[in-house]
């Protein structure tokens, strides 16, 4: 267990990197004690800090709950960190890749809450009643420390949100089998990842689930109007710079942006 000092020294040098868009020694390296509160201590004290300077938040993401991304980033369980209204990107946007330490980007439904929700005892059932529309997205990640990362590096980061783009066609969380939902996700017209949405703890909304849950020990329920990324059902793609990367959600439609 970290001190208060050690604490607020990490969220420092997770706020140093991002300014400075340089990586970071792994906390995990400096603190071989830190543990997973933690970890959830500095993200929190971090996020704290974003909306002193005025930011806004507008949601929640929960990580890692594919197969995988599990085995990409050497992890075996998922992890949660907060949105802000400067992480959003529109979609067609060119993007200056200078803005980020090393972006790579993900493919995964982003779900629009209608009514609040709050665990514990959150199942599918309630996150589908909750759920006002669900929309394609894509998820720029931008992990703030080195390689590699410990489940306490990446959950001290924020889980490495850096960007949000959606777009495609919104869908109601019931007139469609979100379990089949596929996504390609192509670099310059190649094809670089595919999956389907049930690779998401077997529902994407089982995701939500589990993040509402997890919140609930914090006193933190999923606001209405608040948007949820349920976690990627695809590995991460790297985003040089002059990379255009375009996701193709099938009948959901498509997003597209170039890293310049």
């Amino acid at each position: 267990m970290l001190s208060k000092a050690d604490r607020k020294k990490a969220a420092d040098i997770l706020v140093s990197a991002q300014k400075e868009r340089k990586q970071a020694v792994q906390l995990s390296k400096t603190w071989p004690d830190i543990s997973i509160e933690d970890a959830y201590a500095i993200s929190t004290e971090v996020a704290k800090r974003k909306l002193a300077t005025g930011a806004k938040l507008i949601g929640h993401k929960v990580g890692l709950t594919s197969k995988a991304m599990q085995r990409s980033s050497q992890i075996d369980e998922p992890d949660y960190g907060h949105l802000f209204d400067d992480m959003m990107i529109a979609d067609g946007a060119k993007i200056p890749h200078e803005n980020y330490c090393r972006p790579r980007v993900e493919i995964e439904l982003a779900f629009i809450m209608g009514k609040p929700l709050k665990g514990p005892g959150v199942g599918l059932a309630e996150v589908l009643r909750a759920t006002d529309y669900v929309v394609p997205a894509i998820e720029i990640v931008d992990a703030r420390l080195q390689d590699p990362r410990r489940i306490f590096d990446t959950v001290a980061d924020n889980g490495a949100a850096a960007g949000i783009v959606v777009g495609g066609r919104p869908v109601k969380p019931l007139d469609v089998d979100l379990r089949w939902v596929g996504g390609i996700m192509y670099k310059n017209s190649e094809i670089e990842e595919t999956g389907v949405a049930a690779g998401v703890l077997g529902h994407p909304a089982l995701g939500v689930a589990w993040l509402a849950n997890k919140l609930a020990a914090h006193g933190v329920a999923l606001e209405a109007g608040h948007l949820v990324l349920a976690g990627s059902f695809t590995r991460v793609v790297f985003a040089h710079k002059g990379d255009t990367l375009h996701a193709d959600f099938g009948a959901l439609g498509g997003i597209a942006v170039q890293f310049v």
